[in-house]
């Protein structure tokens, strides 16, 4: 097996959009950078769309370009393993955020709020139509709320 030079391993990490779990810390780096902020809500072991959403849309190169300079990234995760339990305060974190946004409880669920917290859009499931659509979606939705 070849190994991998240090710094493009670095390179390749450093590519990728930062999430936070802290809705608190969230809104005042939001804020301060002038941002919105999404918000995933995600079954990360169980599933299956969640997952494709994560891999094929979430780590795209044009979500995460739109990404780095326009959104602070949230994720609620609600893992079912018992090996990948989360801690207890961030599940309080985690169901203090779907009783506020996630009433029924779908996965995954994509929101869209500003800086302050209010829903912008939303979207069940996972989103219809290519990357770049959905980043064509993000920057509407983001216009129309300026």
């Amino acid at each position: 097996m070849k190994k991998i030079p240090l710094f493009v391993l670095a390179i390749i990490c450093m590519s990728f959009v930062n999430w936070h779990y802290n809705m608190d810390e969230v809104k005042q780096l939001a804020k301060k950078e002038h941002k919105h902020i999404l918000l995933n809500f995600s079954g990360s072991d169980w599933c299956g769309p969640c997952i494709k959403l994560h891999k094929e849309l979430f780590a795209s190169a044009p979500f995460q370009n739109f990404a780095e300079a326009n959104l602070v990234m949230l994720n609620a995760d609600f893992p079912r393993l018992k090996k990948n339990q989360l801690p207890k305060e961030q599940q309080k974190i985690n169901d203090a955020l779907a009783d506020q946004y996630n009433s029924k409880g779908s996965f995954p669920l994509t929101v869209l709020l500003n800086e302050n917290g209010k829903v912008i859009k939303a979207w069940e499931g996972t989103p219809k139509g290519s990357q770049e659509e959905f980043v064509e979606e993000l920057q509407f939705a983001i216009d129309q709320d300026k």
